[in-house]
């Protein structure tokens, strides 16, 4: 059966928090304890948990309004680290089918690239709670960052590096803001509910699953695999009846 305008993805960009580990959470509480010792009281967990995904220079003017490099905020951020890695890290866990969808994609002939604004320090832990560390090819991350607004510049760099234009590569995600980037860098978005967030404040992915292993159970039709099921064009001029195979 041959395939017509079939476009073989050859880069799976990846997002880790809320996407491959349960974390989003974590990352909330941790900013909410960063605060609290800064003495910012009136913020709450429920103002924080939809500002997940954003980075601190987003986060901090949308919670606090100031900016991620004045004083009080190098200190929050620098702090929220701190308590995420010593007291949230640990319990981190992966997803169901996490490890497995990614396998699946290296069966696919995917480049896996993590894309990440947090440092590589944590990026990387949280791949080796995640248990998916060794299925990654690259990782780019905050520091990898030179431009002004680093979500874009994370996705344009990722495709680069991987060495494909940047129509051959998806990005998976789990929030609103990654939704948008992907728009923004031209690269197609597939999202994930498990972080949290409905179908309709992921308007605008090309695709949206309830997690990893959802996408698994999907992944010949989903617009990371090589081959979609919608794309095939049956061979047979007309419908054989099955008892007209047999007697044929």
């Amino acid at each position: 059966m041959p395939i017509t305008g079939a476009r073989r993805p050859r880069v799976a960009l990846i997002d880790v928090d809320g996407t491959l580990v349960d974390s989003n959470d974590a990352h909330a509480r941790a900013w909410l304890d960063a605060f609290r010792e800064a003495g910012c009281t009136e913020v709450t967990f429920d103002l924080l948990r939809p500002l997940i995904g954003l980075g601190a220079a987003e986060l901090l003017p949308r919670s606090i309004g100031v900016r991620a490099d004045s004083d009080l905020g190098q200190r929050v951020a620098a702090r929220r680290a701190q308590l995420f890695t010593a007291y949230y890290l640990p319990g981190v866990r992966p997803f169901v089918g996490t490890r497995a969808l990614l396998e699946r994609m290296k069966r696919s002939q995917l480049t896996i690239v993590v894309v990440s604004t947090d440092g590589e320090e944590q990026t990387t832990s949280l791949l080796a709670a995640g248990g998916v560390i060794d299925l990654v090819d690259d990782i780019v991350t905050r520091g990898d960052i030179r431009g002004p607004d680093p979500r874009p510049d994370a996705l344009q760099m990722a495709v680069r590096r991987a060495g494909c234009p940047r129509e051959l590569a998806v990005f998976l995600a789990d929030a609103p803001y990654d939704v948008e980037t992907g728009l923004r860098a031209g690269v197609e978005v597939v999202a994930l509910r498990c972080g949290g967030w409905s179908d309709t404040a992921l308007k605008g992915a090309a695709a949206v699953y309830d997690d990893a292993r959802d996408l698994l159970y999907q992944f010949a039709t989903s617009p990371f695999s090589p081959v979609r099921a919608l794309e095939f064009v049956s061979a047979l001029p007309t419908w054989v009846e099955p008892h007209q195979a047999r007697e044929a």
